[in-house]
């Protein structure tokens, strides 16, 4: 091959896997995207179509992939936005403050950009505190809040409290803890080879970006990221646990009257994908309930 005509294949091929990374087509058949936040750029996949948005932020370490189970119970619904957080899957990994207002920083970025209108925000775990924090920098892009197994409130601690739980996630044996960490997550028999898949997606996600998240939520100094009042619908889904007790359901429904409140049981922390179909049944009728989701 002479020089000139090498040179042209180059360019050209330069140019294809260039516009592969700008947009491609995800194994659901989503397209691929990237909105600029500040320096960086946060990755997210669309999914499906209609007159309604509704936005999902996964948890901590995690990725848009978190929402596969549900892509094809709401594609036919509504239009999705799957987010990929700063510090996660494809987004960029600055080296930063991953607080809860950052996080929502970068959540909004992907909203101005991609969605027309209100949005329902789907959060998991840590997405719980992060569209929390949307709500409150920006209300009139919500219209309303799901909360899944993740609390909308942080909770007390004490510094020495905080301090020891952070303090594993600084060592060179962070991913040891993480795996015991998360093992405690997964109490139901029959999900080993769940919990190793999202074990390994998480420890995917740099050492930094996971102690600097955690930092976020639960290091001293970091704001609550508590809503007073909440004027749009709020919608919980939370696996069967002693941590969700009698008052912190009267908390959830004393901030919207329009507050949905719903327990599974037999799932750990990750419901949407231990139990989909049941928690997707769940979803859809909460969603319809409030008129969020297209018939």
């Amino acid at each position: 091959m002479n020089k000139s005509l090498r040179t042209a294949v180059t360019a050209t091929t330069c140019l294809l896997l260039a516009a592969c990374a700008s947009s491609h087509q995800t194994p659901n058949g989503g397209q691929s995207h990237f909105a600029s936040f500040g320096m960086n750029k946060v990755h997210y996949v669309i999914e499906g179509q209609g007159s309604h948005t509704i936005v999902l932020v996964h948890c901590w370490g995690g990725n848009s992939g978190f929402w596969r189970e549900q892509v094809p119970a709401l594609a036919g619904h509504a239009r999705l936005i799957l987010i990929d957080l700063p510090g996660h899957g494809q987004s960029d990994k600055p080296h930063t403050e991953y607080t809860m207002d950052f996080f929502a920083k970068a959540v909004l970025a992907v909203m101005r950009k991609a969605c027309p209108d209100k949005a329902t925000l789907v959060g998991h775990s840590m997405g719980v505190p992060i569209i929390c924090r949307v709500y409150a920098q920006a209300p009139e892009t919500v219209a309303a809040l799901v909360a899944v197994d993740g609390t909308l409130r942080r909770p007390q601690m004490t510094p020495e409290q905080a301090e020891r739980f952070l303090a594993p996630f600084r060592t060179p044996e962070y991913r040891e803890h993480t795996a015991r960490f998360l093992a405690s997550m997964f109490p139901t028999p029959g999900t080993e080879s769940l919990r190793d898949r999202v074990l390994s997606e998480i420890l995917a996600t740099p050492q930094y970006v996971l102690l600097g998240a955690m930092e976020g939520m639960f290091g001293p100094g970091q704001p609550d990221w508590a809503l007073k009042k909440v004027s749009v619908p709020l919608l919980v889904i939370n696996a069967k646990n002693p941590m969700w007790t009698p008052e912190y359901e009267a908390y959830l429904r004393s901030l919207s009257p329009q507050t949905d409140y719903r327990v599974l049981d037999g799932a750990g922390h990750w419901p949407m994908l231990e139990k989909p179909a049941e928690f997707n049944a769940a979803l859809t009728d909460m969603l319809r309930k409030f008129d969020l989701i297209g018939k």
